[in-house]
């Protein structure tokens, strides 16, 4: 668990700490924060009306059912770097799954813990001597949120939860206590065993800030109300209601949202970038980068909304952004500096243009790159502006400053302030 280079954070005589320019009091109960991957509001509001989350309307009626947006792109990576550093890309710098290091000149994973600009609040916390506990899903997660966590600390993924130690992730035998086989990586069940393993720490260990982040498999899978996605949140009511047993304050909120990728035949529809710029400024001169690719393609095939290109030297990107913006199917085109300013992105780690593709499109490189013929439902993807929305769910009730735009990043200032009996207003 490395520290971030050039860490920082202040903390006040009465303990309350400022991170990343944001001020956190310390919780008086455990705060756990539940990020739903891939969940729009619809999956949740569904499983209430079919009467299947049961505790979760019931904490609503009493807490706060909010929506609010999540940051661009609409990817699992920056969202949730940006949920566990309370700032957004510009700041911490995980601007998306993948990248193109043009000063190296190759294509990286955004993995790695050095990527990362800013402290996490798990780090900030924990070498302040709070105790702190992360789950992930998938193990691509776990490096980048340990990052800085204080010795004692736990911190794991549901995809490697046969592998985990003391010394390594500051708990073992999560299978054994939890009563699990490991799941595979596309299941429900990966997500299930991390809101389980979860509620096994909070019983036992009473961390003082919980992160709990789930795979979206079953929303890449399948639309809300469908028999699927009502078994799965139907699941998850049953955590929610032993975690707020548990005493907890709790906060569920997404990294993003979803939504169906192809027309009225279920056909996928697809702009491949890669063959519009071989075209248009010469074969291979363009590099598009699609950033919602990582390590598990198997359920979107590497397809999102959102892409970034690097023009060659001497293209006419105004030109070039203008007949972009002109294709079926593309919704907007920025230049990197638009981009910059409307996204809070860092400029260093985008190309010359953003692409952002319309609700119900994904961009592609070129058609041969992008294997769905094995896809037994029609394609479900995101990463675009129409994946913005995402639910913020407080089992406490919540007032927030006048004007304040919510976000999912918000997550652990609303519930720190809430587990310490503050009010958000002043």
């Amino acid at each position: 668990m490395n520290p971030v280079a050039g860490t920082t954070w202040q903390t006040s005589a009465d303990g309350r700490l400022t991170v990343n320019g944001r001020g956190y009091p310390r919780p008086g109960r455990p705060v756990v924060v539940v990020c739903i991957d891939g969940s729009e509001d619809a999956y949740h509001e569904r499983a209430i009306a079919d009467g299947l989350m049961p505790f979760t309307e019931g904490m609503l009626a009493r807490g706060s059912d909010l929506r609010g947006a999540c940051t661009m792109p609409s990817f699992t990576n920056p969202n949730n770097l940006s949920i566990a550093t309370g700032v957004p890309p510009a700041v911490h710098g995980i601007c998306g799954n993948y990248f193109y290091d043009a000063d190296a000149d190759e294509e990286v994973m955004m993995n790695a813990p050095e990527l990362l600009r800013a402290p996490t609040l798990f780090a900030a916390f924990s070498q302040t001597g709070a105790k702190v506990a992360v789950i992930t899903a998938k193990d691509k997660l776990r490096r980048l949120l340990g990052s800085g966590l204080a010795e004692g600390g736990i911190c794991f993924s549901a995809e490697k939860a046969d592998q985990v130690t003391l010394d390594e992730n500051g708990i073992e035998k999560v299978l054994e206590s939890t009563g699990f086989d490991l799941p595979s990586v596309y299941s429900a069940e990966l997500s299930e065993l991390v809101m389980a393993a979860g509620c096994d720490v909070l019983e036992r260990d009473r961390p003082d800030l919980m992160y709990l982040s789930l795979t979206d498999y079953i929303q890449h899978k399948h639309a809300p109300g469908s028999p699927v996605a009502n078994r799965f949140y139907a699941m998850l009511d049953r955590y929610f209601e032993r975690l707020d047993a548990l005493g907890a304050v709790l906060v569920v909120t997404a990294d993003h949202g979803m939504n169906a990728k192809s027309d009225a035949d279920g056909e996928a529809q697809v702009v491949f970038l890669s063959d519009w710029f071989d075209t248009a400024t010469g074969a291979g001169t363009s590099r598009v980068v699609l950033p919602i690719t990582d390590p598990y393609t198997v359920h979107h095939g590497a397809l999102g909304s959102y892409a970034t290109v690097h023009l060659p030297d001497g293209a006419d990107r105004e030109a070039l952004r203008h007949r972009l913006a002109a294709l079926d199917g593309v919704d907007t085109v920025l230049t990197r500096e638009e981009a910059c300013a409307r996204f809070e992105l860092p400029g260093d780690r985008i190309g010359d243009l953003v692409v952002i593709a319309e609700r119900n499109t994904v961009l592609g490189t070129t058609a041969a790159r992008h294997d769905i013929s094995g896809f037994k439902e029609p394609l479900r993807s995101h990463g675009g502006l129409t994946e913005q929305r995402v639910p913020v769910l407080v089992n406490r009730p919540v007032e927030l400053p006048a004007g304040h735009r919510l976000r999912n990043f918000d997550a652990y200032w609303i519930g720190c302030h809430a587990a310490a009996g503050e009010s958000l207003t002043g």
